[in-house]
């Protein structure tokens, strides 16, 4: 049966026409087409109907069916799709449950509502399949740089033609001082591609570091043919960018590679960028001196690092500080970003102060508690010794490396070291009693009575309280807040406890308490041991 109110072969045509503009398969507009038909003929002859419509893909003759399906009589719900054995029984042999009951039904006229519903059935599918192409096409394709033209801006958003598709660079994705026009020429990186219920799925930026990456990638034939590595890039978009190139060819300049005859390599990824300054460092495995050559052009007198930690501290001549920093700590940031370490900027006057602050704090402690003069507690700073411990525990020799100390005057030394400490300790015990620690934390092996009294100011009074704390609550660490790095505190970080340190305590507490059993644990010891063993050998 034919559709009486078109065509047969005009339903064909109008399909292959939409497929062809938009680039899409006709036999998906041929499906949604038989869905709208179907949604048209519930409506006359009945929503809860299971029509279903099949158009010839060669001679457009449309065919309408009503289905109905047997179910057992206890599940019968819709009596216009469904029916029961019995009932089937009149129009089939042997139905059995399941079966279905096909019958061709007469077609519909398109009346004006039921043609725009089914307008807006085919406008829907063809805009599912039309992103579902464009996902297809564009999904690997991220973090490339393509070529568009601007449609439209529409609030701060330009949506960028992409050839077989529409893409958007968002406001904040443009560098600041950028303004585009309608076909204007755009060059983007393709930040992301994903499937979104509407609108474009193709997400643009020019702020976005790999951007400038990609771009000398273009630039420098070196780079492309992977010779020369781009290790880091840090950009304020606009302004100024840093980028650090390694090759591993002796031969090759990777810094004057980048840069270009008379800088004409640079000088158009610049253009590019809307003028932005881009400094080129030559990357180093060595931290240190990665970080000078990342702070230029500013000059370093000194460099310590604090691996541990991911600090590093930096000290400047004093009229070099504003250089090193930075317009608005510009320099700094992007020095930071580049080596991926906390920078602290000190001029040498700051470091000389602080360094000489230390030498009068450690000689004071000395001279209080090992009852020296200021001159031989001085010669023990000099030396390097920071603490009680060091002086009480080091080997005799090395006291007596000390112009003037013999070898009674370095057991002297060490024995007033360790009567102090002794005492100290047993004092900081009878507090801990004091406060009501108990005797199985106190003989916890590995916690000393000053590691205690930190606990005990916390709270933590018993094994089972020490149990329940994290490794970085002891140990200290490092936490991400709004992009910065903050330092967390541990409770035994001025002790020296390292992360792994408070690991094995935590874990043995657990295993007395019987939480963790300690079967569980000794392979991975085990394993650690053995490899120890391997590297001593």
């Amino acid at each position: 049966m034919a559709i009486t109110s078109a065509n047969q072969l005009e339903l064909l045509q109008t399909a292959e026409a939409v497929a062809r503009e938009k680039m899409i398969d006709p036999s998906l507009v041929v499906e949604a087409m038989e869905e709208s038909l179907a949604r048209a003929a519930k409506s006359r002859y009945g929503s809860e109907m299971d029509i279903q419509v099949s158009i010839d893909r060669k001679t457009g003759r449309a065919t309408f069916r009503r289905v109905r399906t047997v179910v057992e009589e206890e599940l019968l719900e819709n009596y216009q799709a469904e029916m029961t054995v019995e009932q089937a029984k009149q129009y089939m042999e042997n139905p059995e449950v399941g079966q279905q009951f096909i019958e061709e039904i007469p077609p519909v006229d398109m009346g004006r509502i039921a043609a725009q519903s089914a307008k807006q059935v085919i406008l829907q599918k063809v805009r599912e399949a039309e992103r579902d192409r464009q996902f297809e096409e564009f999904k690997d394709r991220a973090g490339t740089i393509i070529n568009g033209v601007v449609k439209r801006e529409e609030y701060g958003n330009v949506i960028v033609d992409v050839g077989r598709g529409e893409a958007m660079l968002r406001r904040n994705e443009k560098i600041g001082r950028e303004s585009y026009r309608s076909g204007d020429r755009i060059r983007c990186y393709i930040k992301e591609v994903r499937r979104e219920m509407r609108g474009p799925q193709i997400f643009l930026s020019r702020t976005a570091p790999e951007f400038m990456a990609e771009l000398f990638k273009m630039e420098v034939p070196e780079i492309y043919e992977g010779i020369i590595e781009i290790k880091s890039v840090s950009r304020d978009p606009g302004s100024r960018a840093k980028i650090s190139v390694f090759t591993n060819d002796g031969s090759i300049d990777p810094v004057g590679a980048c840069v270009g005859m008379r800088g004409s390599r640079v000088q158009a990824v610049v253009n590019e960028l809307q003028g932005e300054k881009i400094d080129i460092i030559p990357w180093n495995e060595d931290q240190p001196t990665f970080l000078v050559n990342a702070l230029q052009p500013a000059e370093v007198s000194k460099v310590v690092l604090d691996e541990e930690a991911g600090k590093i501290e930096v000290v400047v001549p004093d009229d070099q500080l504003s250089l090193a920093i930075g317009r608005r700590g510009q320099n700094v940031r992007l020095a930071s970003q580049l080596t991926n370490l906390d920078i602290d900027i000190l001029t040498e006057a700051e470091e000389s102060a602080r360094r000489q602050k230390e030498f009068e704090e450690r000689t004071t402690l000395f001279m209080d508690t090992l009852d020296l003069d200021e001159f031989f507690a001085q010669l023990l700073v000099s030396e390097g010794f920071a603490s009680l411990e060091e002086v009480a525990y080091v080997e005799l020799d090395e006291l007596m490396v000390i112009d003037g100390v013999d070898e009674e005057t370095a057991s002297e030394l060490q024995t007033r070291a360790r009567e102090f400490l002794e005492k100290e300790s047993q004092e900081a015990l009878d507090k801990l009693r004091d406060l009501g620690v108990e005797e199985a934390l106190l003989n916890f092996d590995g916690l000393s009575p000053q590691m205690l009294l930190a606990l005990a100011d916390d709270g933590i009074k018993n094994v089972e309280e020490f149990a329940k704390c994290a490794d970085w609550e002891l140990a200290g660490g490092w936490t991400t807040v709004d992009g910065e790095r903050v330092k967390d505190d541990g409770l035994l970080e001025t002790f020296g406890v390292t992360l792994e340190e408070a690991q094995d305590l935590i874990m043995t507490a657990r295993v007395i308490l019987g939480w963790v059993n300690p079967d569980e644990i000794s392979p991975i010891n085990s394993a650690e041991a053995e490899e120890e063993n391997l590297q001593e050998s």
